[in-house]
């Protein structure tokens, strides 16, 4: 169950408090894709959409696309399925975002398009629950970030998603791109506090403790590492220092799910 949970929350960053799903346990060791068809497209819009979306937010999606279907030029096109990523991501709707994002790259063939395009397909993986479905986005999300690093080696940050697109697949090569990532920026926050994430996983908390403090250091005011970090101290029974960290998720952050969850490990620790 908590690898489970974890693999739906790293390197997610633009999803902050996902973090707060991970159970309060220790682990002992470290189909078709929706959207490959306007088709299925449009069968994702009328199954689980409007459990999800606005009404103004499902309006936009049907009136793009019926301009997206008419006679318009290739540009307008690729213009019109940029907002639709946008609009499916909004929507809840993460695997119909990604398949127009990569339509609009198809056009703009950009750097860019490509980043916007392996985001999408990488937050779709993130949220994948099926081993299957997770392999197949993460290759998607492979084949984009994969095009950047040709063009640029040293761009760290999708150095470090391409790294946990391997996840499912390829864990240790995960793990050592995640390692060339920290060599060549000690400092880099993305690739420590999957590391720190990965390091509780495999149940190798002192580890992650030393991760997560370091990124900490790096940037006091992250709270996923705050509360990571307090989880890792918690597993190890240093209880006061544990709590330390919980306290701060309370004092930095006021979304009510943050408060609740980590007054749920305070309560533990009583």
């Amino acid at each position: 169950m908590l690898k489970t949970r974890i693999l739906l929350v790293i390197g997610s960053a633009i999803i902050i408090w996902l973090i707060f799903l991970l159970p309060k346990v220790v682990v002992n060791n470290e189909s078709e894709l929706a959207g490959d068809s306007r088709d299925s497209v449009e069968s994702n819009e009328t199954s689980e959409i409007h459990m999800q979306a606005s009404p103004a937010t499902l309006e936009a999606i049907r009136r793009l696309r019926r301009q997206a279907l008419g006679d318009v030029p290739k540009e307008k096109n690729a213009i019109f399925a940029d907002s639709l990523a946008n609009l499916y991501e909004e929507a809840g709707q993460f695997d119909s975002a990604a398949w127009f994002a990569e339509e609009s790259s198809k056009f703009f063939n950009t750097t860019e398009s490509w980043i916007k395009a392996g985001d999408k397909y990488y937050q779709a993986y993130t949220f994948a629950i099926e081993q299957a479905k997770q392999n197949q986005l993460a290759a998607k999300a492979q084949e984009f970030f994969k095009k950047v690093i040709d063009e640029n080696p040293r761009n760290l940050e999708v150095k470090t998603k391409l790294a946990m697109t391997y996840l499912s697949s390829s864990p240790m090569q995960g793990v050592m791109m995640l390692r060339e990532v920290l060599a060549e920026d000690p400092k880099n926050e993305l690739a420590l506090l999957n590391m720190g994430m990965l390091s509780i996983q495999s149940g190798q908390h002192e580890r992650a403790i030393e991760r997560l403090e370091e990124l900490v250091n790096v940037n006091p005011n992250h709270t996923q590492g705050h509360l990571l970090l307090g989880i890792a101290l918690m597993n190890t029974g240093q209880r006061a220092r544990a709590k330390q960290q919980f306290e701060k998720v309370k004092q930095m952050e006021s979304d009510p799910a943050a408060q609740a969850t980590a007054d749920s490990y305070l309560k533990d620790l009583k």
